[in-house]
């Protein structure tokens, strides 16, 4: 047999085995990568679990507000914010809804499943339907208590899909914090923390 072919011939099953060996360890990453993605999946603690369900509805708290008090007083900043806070709860049903969790938002607005952020909706909204002031002062005081939540979850997820969508929820909290001050501002109203520091009330806005 021609030398050049017995080379070509070495050469094809040389290259042939390198592809089935790649071949092999390319299914078996991707099988590991799919059992690790499946037991992440369906492995939330019960902290976890609780803490999202939880903030799914604390959400719904802040929007359903906003919405009562926009249809009251008809500052857009209550509207924009409200939309805001409808991606929020759209971001965390997607996480209940991948770890096969049951969600507790009623579709009725200024209902909840928690009997705590009832209370809470039911004191808020009668304070801020007092004045635009009182309103605004509601918005920034949900923003506070939102953000005081939000790092609690992060500080018991381990799961960093989830831990992400904290976060960003926490970057709009603090933009939300921002347009409420401002709106007060614009009221000849200064705004006080009152359940986040002042050291990082200050960097939020900017001080």
């Amino acid at each position: 047999m021609n030398i050049r072919l017995l080379i070509y011939k070495a050469l094809v099953s040389g290259i042939f085995a390198l592809a089935t060996i790649f071949a092999d360890t390319s299914n078996n990453t991707a099988s590991a990568a799919r059992n690790v993605v499946a037991s992440v999946t369906t492995a939330l603690s019960s902290d976890e679990a609780t803490m999202l369900t939880f903030m799914r509805e604390e959400e719904k708290l802040a929007r359903d507000i906003y919405i009562a008090m926009y249809q009251k007083w008809g500052a857009v900043t209550f509207s924009n914010i409200s939309k805001s806070e409808q991606n929020h709860m759209d971001t965390l049903k997607k996480k209940l809804d991948k770890y096969q969790l049951p969600d507790p938002v009623q579709p009725a607005l200024g209902v909840f499943t928690n009997a705590d952020l009832q209370t809470k909706y039911d004191q808020l909204q009668v304070i801020g339907l007092q004045s635009l002031v009182d309103g605004l002062y509601v918005g920034a005081t949900i923003e506070e208590v939102d953000m005081v939540d939000i790092q609690h979850a992060i500080d018991v997820t381990t799961h960093l899909d989830v831990v992400n969508s904290y976060q960003n929820l926490l970057e709009g909290s603090k933009n939300h914090l921002r347009a409420y001050v401002k709106a007060l501002a614009s009221q000849g109203v200064t705004y006080a923390p009152q359940f986040i520091s002042l050291e990082l009330y200050n960097a939020i806005i900017g001080l």
